[in-house]
């Protein structure tokens, strides 16, 4: 417990990356409303993306932490794109 480090985010770059997330948001807001055909659905989940990037790395302070924990975080992701994958193939060759 002696050797931790504690990293204090200021306060600039948490309104900042709040400032980007309530773009984003109403981006994503407004890209629900125009008619893209299919891709309405991936510029949306592109979105959410990014925005999930900045809450893990800022709000999370995964930015800060080891790279272990980095890495582990990105293999749930696959894991969890590799189950949707695997059931939407499904939905879609029955």
């Amino acid at each position: 417990m002696e050797n931790e480090k504690t990293h204090i985010v200021p306060y600039r770059t948490i309104l900042g990356v709040l400032a980007i997330l309530v773009v984003l948001t109403l981006t994503s807001v407004a890209v629900t409303q125009i008619y893209l055909g299919t891709l309405t659905v991936a510029i949306a989940l592109l979105i959410a993306v990014i925005k999930s990037s900045f809450v893990l790395r800022i709000f999370m302070h995964l930015k800060f932490e080891n790279k272990i924990y980095i890495l582990a975080v990105i293999a749930v992701f696959l894991v969890l794109a590799f189950v949707i994958i695997l059931t939407l193939l499904d939905y879609l060759y029955r």
